[in-house]
């Protein structure tokens, strides 16, 4: 059991993934965690999810970041996250628009689900193109603050 509330669970993981600190990111799940880009096929299993997070992080030129826009909260553990991700793919950075849903049992996350827009994900491939001729078009994301 932690004392952490489950939007700092929540919280934990992305800060920790977007640092490229998988084992840090992965204490925050629990071992039969649903992982679901929705759209995409369900991926079962912190064993699973961990070659998912550390495939982006065992490559230099490959990363994410994000921004949190909104984060709330219920009393049964359901934490929703609206945010900018930004997967990065050597200088190409793309920043588009998530919805996260996420249920916290007994400290672990036991359901990530996130929600994005396929439409949205090209328009940040056309700016993140862009951007690749005129930086100015796009700032990356900074990155997360350290935990004191």
């Amino acid at each position: 059991m932690t004392s952490q509330t489950p939007i700092e669970i929540v919280t934990t993981l992305l800060d920790e993934f977007a640092r490229g600190d998988v084992p840090a990111a992965l204490e925050t799940i629990d071992d039969d965690i649903a992982y679901t880009n929705v759209s995409l096929p369900t991926i079962r299993g912190k064993r699973k999810v961990a070659g998912v997070l550390g495939g982006v992080a065992r490559k230099e030129s490959v990363g994410f970041n994000y921004r949190m826009i909104n984060v709330s909260a219920d009393d049964t553990g359901v934490v929703l996250t609206e945010r900018v991700d930004e997967l990065r793919f050597g200088r190409l950075h793309l920043q588009f628009w998530v919805c996260g849903r996420f249920e916290v049992r007994e400290g672990r996350i036991t359901v990530w689900r996130d929600y994005f827009d396929y439409f949205d994900m090209t328009k940040a491939l056309a700016r993140g193109v862009a951007a690749l001729a005129v930086p100015s078009v796009q700032r990356p994301l900074p990155a997360p603050a350290l935990s004191a």
